[in-house]
């Protein structure tokens, strides 16, 4: 018997090196990237399915914004990347952090 495992998963590619100002935290973070959706097989990516449509996106607060450079307000781009209580590193999708476990 052979057991077959594939799907498809996103992957974020950085599109280029140059960092611009991140219109939500000021710092010189954004960096234009891509979400791509890749075929897997056994859990490895070999190729791209359906391409993403750029866009700028601050690692250090999790804000985003279009090509244009506008913001862009989603509710994942609201949560904060750090948490204010006790300042570990959050996930998007974290409800309560996992470090004091105050609500995010």
């Amino acid at each position: 018997m052979f057991t077959f495992i594939a799907g498809i998963q996103p992957k974020t590619r950085v599109l280029d090196d140059e960092r611009r100002p991140c219109p939500a935290c000021g710092k010189v973070t954004l960096q234009r990237q891509r979400v791509d959706h890749m075929l897997s097989v056994f859990f490895v990516p070999l190729f791209p399915v359906e391409r993403g449509e750029p866009f700028f996106a601050c690692p250090e607060c999790g804000a985003a914004a279009g090509e244009d450079g506008a913001e862009q307000r989603g509710a994942e781009n609201r949560r904060p990347a750090t948490c204010r209580t006790c300042g570990r590193r959050l996930e998007r999708d974290f409800v309560y952090c996992p470090g004091c476990g105050k609500p995010v």
